[in-house]
C-alpha cells in the first residue's frame, strides 16, 4: 500500500495530526500496535485546559521538596530505583522551571494553548462527538485559606494577561455548586473558559472514525519495524508493506523507540498516572470536574463512572504498576464524597511524555528529509492534540502555522 504520510503512534497526538492531514487532502496511514487511544491517551482527567498556559514546572521551595522527599504525598511519588536514570532529566527540569525560564517558556507555550478550544469545536462539530462534551469548566477545591488567596491571584494575573475567565467561590458558593462535598473546604475557583470531557477514549475514537471518512487507514503494527528508502519510508504492519514519502512520530513515551535508532538524543522523561472508576453513592451527585487542590488528586464526572485520577509518579517508564498515590488518594477522597464502589477490575496506569522544558516536540527532524515529530506533551496531550495536528500538517505542507513553531522545534535538543 502506498500513501502519502506514515504517522506512528494512535493516542489523541497521533490521530489529530492524521486527521489534519487527511482535511487536507493527504493519504494517511494511522499505525499503532493497540487499538486507538489505548495507551496514555485512554486515562487522563477529561479537560480541554484552555486556561493552563502556563505549565507544570518543577519546585522551587526547598520546604516543599523536603516534604516530596518523604514520598507519602497523592500529587508526586517516586521510585527510589529509578532515580539514578532519571535524574538527568529531572535535573533540566528543575533547571528550565526557574522563574525566569519558567515564565518565558510560559510565553512561548501559551499560543498552543489560546487554540486548543477552537481547534477542538471544529473537529468535535466534523466528528459529532458534542454529546461528548461539557463546556462549564472545572473547579478547585480549597482547605486552607493560604493556598485559596495564592491561586486567587494567580487567577488574576491569567486574567490579566492571558484573558482567562475564572470565577472565586466563598465556602457557601462552593456548598450549592457541590452540595455532596464534605465541608472540608473554605472556598473554591472556578476556571471558566476550560471544556470537559465525559469519555476521553471516545473522542479519540469519533476523530479517528472522523479520520476513517476523511480517507484515512488505521492499521497495526509496530514502529520499530521503520526503515528509509530511496523515496520515503517503508513500514511492515498486519495489513502488509506500507509506503510513504513521509513519516510523523507520534509515539507519545515510545517515540524514542524511533527517535533513538535514527540518531536523535531526546532527554525526556514520564510521569506515569492511575485512575479508577467509581459509583457514586445512591442519590448522591458530583456536577462539576473538581481537584482537591492541597492533596493533588482530581475527580471527574464521567460516563464510566466518577473517575478518580492521581499526580505524578517518577519512575521507570516500563516499570510495573504501583498505585500507592491512587490508594492514598481513594482514602482522602471518601472523606469529601460518598464514593460507592470500584468499577475497574484495577487502576488504570498511563506515562505522560515529558520534555524538561516543558513544551512538546513539533516539526520537521534535523537530519532527515520528510522525518516529522510530534510528541512530549505531558499533561496537556488531550488539550493540545488538534492545534498540534494543525500546526503540524501546515508545516508539511509548507503553509505558514497557525501558531509559530520553532519554540517547539527539536533542534533545541538535536542542535
Amino acid at each position: 500500500m502506498a500513501a502519502d504520510v506514515i504517522v506512528l503512534g494512535a493516542g489523541i497526538i497521533g490521530v489529530s495530526v492524521a486527521v489534519q492531514l487527511a482535511r487536507r487532502g493527504k493519504s494517511v496511514v494511522l499505525l499503532d500496535r493497540r487499538g486507538p487511544g489505548e495507551e496514555t491517551s485512554f486515562g487522563n482527567a477529561g479537560l480541554i485546559q484552555r486556561e493552563g498556559v502556563v505549565p507544570y514546572g518543577f519546585p522551587q521551595d526547598l520546604g516543599l521538596l523536603a516534604r516530596y522527599s518523604l514520598n507519602n504525598r497523592i500529587d508526586a511519588h517516586y521510585h527510589m530505583a529509578a532515580m539514578p536514570k532519571i535524574a538527568p532529566f529531572l535535573a533540566r527540569y528543575w533547571y528550565h522551571s526557574q522563574p525566569a525560564r519558567h515564565a518565558a517558556i510560559s510565553r512561548s507555550y501559551a499560543p498552543l494553548i489560546e487554540h486548543s478550544i477552537t481547534e477542538h469545536s471544529i473537529l468535535i462539530d466534523e466528528a459529532k462527538a458534542s454529546d461528548l462534551i461539557v463546556k462549564n469548566g472545572w473547579m478547585e477545591a480549597y482547605r486552607t485559606e493560604a493556598k485559596r488567596d495564592d491561586d486567587f491571584a494567580f487567577a488574576e494575573r491569567l486574567a490579566r494577561d492571558h484573558g482567562i475567565s475564572h470565577t472565586k467561590l466563598t465556602r457557601q458558593e462552593l456548598a450549592q455548586a457541590e452540595p455532596h462535598l464534605s465541608h472540608d473546604f473554605v472556598g473554591g475557583l472556578k476556571w471558566d473558559d476550560p471544556w470537559s470531557v465525559l469519555d476521553p477514549h471516545g473522542l479519540t475514537m469519533a476523530y479517528l472514525r472522523l479520520f476513517e471518512s476523511l480517507g484515512g487507514t488505521f492499521v497495526k503494527g509496530d514502529a520499530a519495524a521503520l526503515s528509509q528508502t530511496p523515496t520515503g519510508w517503508k513500514i511492515q504492519t498486519e495489513n502488509g508493506l506500507i509506503e510513504a514519502e513521509s513519516v510523523v512520530v507520534a509515539l507519545g513515551p515510545w517515540s524514542d523507540i524511533v527517535t533513538t535508532r535514527l540518531g536523535y538524543r531526546f532527554l525526556m522523561g514520564v510521569k506515569r498516572g492511575y485512575h479508577m472508576h467509581y459509583a457514586p453513592q445512591e442519590g448522591t451527585k458530583l456536577n462539576n470536574w473538581l481537584i482537591d487542590a492541597e492533596r493533588g488528586y482530581f475527580l471527574a464526572p464521567m460516563k464510566k463512572g466518577i473517575r478518580l485520577t492521581t499526580g505524578a509518579e517518577f519512575a521507570d517508564r516500563d516499570a510495573p504498576k504501583s498505585p500507592v498515590q491512587l490508594y492514598r488518594a481513594e482514602r482522602v477522597a471518601r472523606t469529601i464524597f460518598p464514593l460507592g464502589g470500584r468499577l475497574d477490575a484495577e487502576p488504570w496506569m498511563g506515562a505522560r511524555p515529558c520534555t524538561p522544558d516543558m513544551m512538546p516536540v513539533i516539526g520537521k527532524a534535523p537530519r532527515h528529509k520528510s522525518l516529522w515529530f510530534a510528541f512530549g506533551h505531558a499533561h496537556h496531550g488531550l488539550t493540545l492534540g488538534p492545534i498540534t495536528g494543525r500546526i503540524l500538517a501546515e508545516a508539511m505542507l509548507g503553509e505558514t502555522p497557525a501558531v509559530p513553531i520553532a519554540p517547539y522545534a527539536a533542534e533545541r535538543f538535536n542542535p
